[in-house]
């Protein structure tokens, strides 16, 4: 695909009416395309998860055979996958932590498909303070409807012949002369049952990861052994084994002795694609450490620091919260990484720990306005990023639902923008207010939190209220999942 095409909307799961008000439980807070891009993964703020498949007969005519072909692009695509509602549950439930005073919401904030076994999916889903490992296998269900065969129906009818159309006849009454020959082949046992026989999808938790975390969880990342993931919150990083629900290892830990002391906080983290002892994980300072769990059981000290040596003017006290990074993704090579900050995306090499390869700016024009968005809590919203199969693009949100896609190496750092909603000529809907924004570590690493107040949207150019903040990319496919508010949306190239 060149990197001209246009992208095109595909389908909507959930669409607002235009003056709907949305429900906070209703919002979609993450997603993730399984490994094959069969099934993708949807969590929202009540603490539901929904499983959308593929639909049969939407492959292109060129199916990857091997993982080594999956990043191959240039062969013709005819037709983009679609996808349907397949089941969804209930992940997690709002709790309440006696000892601290802490209410736990059952927000999703983060899921994770784990390698498939058999015709069995396997997903982890986290909330706060707890992750579940939950089973999903398609299973045929048998509905029985019974049946009461009366000799008075003629053979036409008589697949209608149960209670409700035959009450009250005793006499046969046959005005054809004919006869039910398929009940007398039965050999005297008239058929009292019809089978229905659907696939439906059960649905079991399998392990239940609790009490490792003080802080909220921020990251799950499962690592290319198939046997361990990783959990990371605001200043832990623990890696656990899939068949081990009460045992973890602790293998970083940034919190100082005296909370006083904290300047910066742990914000995403990730396994390397490739190598199972490889890990990456940013922080509120925006750098990104590299770690080799080969070096040491308690990985405090980073093989690889990366950090943006550039100057980019003085030093301001909103410079400190923009550079926090919200997001980090490897590429499928191992190599490459994207993070993405309040104000930019950026590529990463490994290979060169100075300067990131390319930086693409998002939102640029709102920079004179963020003192204003400090002031509205905007300047804390925390944006996804994602990359395509190789690595040669990626995307990413912005306000106004607005979905930012760039390719590497084309000269064009402006990229593409298309305006997510399904109707060109409608107008942005606003949701309902939000709670207030909770107080959490990456603000205290700055030494700084206020309460949001709102903005006349005179002095913003673009709608603070509608922002495109999770998204994926398939993986074999230019075809692209984002939320917007309570809608899931997806664009295809």
């Amino acid at each position: 695909m060149s990197f001209g095409s246009e992208w095109n909307f595909s389908q909507v799961f959930g669409e607002q009416t235009p003056h709907e008000d949305i429900q906070d439980c209703d919002i979609l807070s993450a997603m993730e395309f399984d490994k094959n891009g069969d099934h993708l993964a949807v969590g929202d703020q009540g603490g539901r998860v929904m499983i959308f498949e593929r639909q049969a007969g939407k492959e292109d005519p060129f199916e990857y055979s091997s993982r080594s072909d999956s990043g191959r692009f240039n062969l013709p695509q005819r037709q983009h996958p679609e996808f349907k509602y397949k089941t969804e549950f209930q992940s997690h439930e709002p709790e309440f932590d006696y000892l601290k005073s802490v209410e736990i919401e059952e927000k999703i904030n983060k899921i994770r498909w784990c390698t498939k076994l058999n015709s069995s999916l396997f997903l982890l889903t986290a909330n706060d303070r707890t992750i579940k490992l939950w089973k999903i296998k398609e299973q045929k269900v048998k509905n029985v409807k019974q049946m009461v065969i009366n000799p008075s129906v003629t053979s036409e009818n008589s697949l209608l012949a149960d209670r409700s159309y035959t009450s009250g006849q005793s006499e046969p009454s046959h005005a054809n002369g004919s006869s039910l020959e398929w009940t007398n082949k039965m050999n005297g046992t008239s058929p009292s049952h019809l089978a229905d026989i659907t696939n439906e999808a059960s649905i079991r938790s399998r392990r239940v990861y609790a009490n490792a975390h003080d802080f909220n969880i921020n990251s799950i990342s499962n690592n290319s052994d198939g046997e361990t993931f990783l959990s990371g919150d605001d200043l832990r990083i623990n890696v656990w084994n899939l068949e081990v629900s009460d045992q973890c290892f602790n293998i970083i830990d940034m919190k100082p002795k005296d909370m006083e002391d904290l300047t910066e906080v742990i914000t995403s983290a990730e396994f390397h694609p490739l190598h199972c002892n490889l890990l990456a994980y940013s922080s509120s300072r925006g750098f990104i450490r590299l770690v080799d769990m080969r070096k040491s059981a308690l990985c405090d000290h980073n093989v690889k620091i990366m950090q943006d040596g550039r100057t980019h003017g003085s030093k301001t006290l909103f410079s400190e919260i923009i550079a926090s990074i919200s997001d980090m993704k490897y590429a499928m090579d191992g190599r490459h990484i994207l993070s993405r900050d309040y104000m930019t995306l950026k590529l990463w090499d490994t290979h060169m720990e100075t300067s990131p390869v390319a930086t693409y700016k998002i939102h640029e024009h709102l920079r004179p306005k963020l003192p204003k968005l400090y002031t509205n809590d905007a300047i804390f919203d925390k944006f996804d990023c994602c990359l395509n199969g190789d690595g040669l693009q990626f995307a990413t949100g912005s306000y106004s639902n607005h979905l930012r896609v760039f390719s590497c190496g084309t000269g064009n750092e402006d990229g593409i923008t298309v305006e997510v909603k399904k109707e060109p000529n409608r107008k942005p809907t606003s949701q309902t207010t939000s709670r207030p924004r909770r107080s959490s570590l990456s603000n205290l690493a700055r030494g700084f939190y206020r309460q949001g107040q709102d903005i006349s949207e005179n002095e913003i150019s673009c709608n603070l209220k509608s922002k495109l903040l999770h998204l994926a990319w398939h993986p074999t496919h230019n075809l692209i999942a984002c939320s917007a508010g309570s809608s899931l949306f997806m664009y295809h190239a």
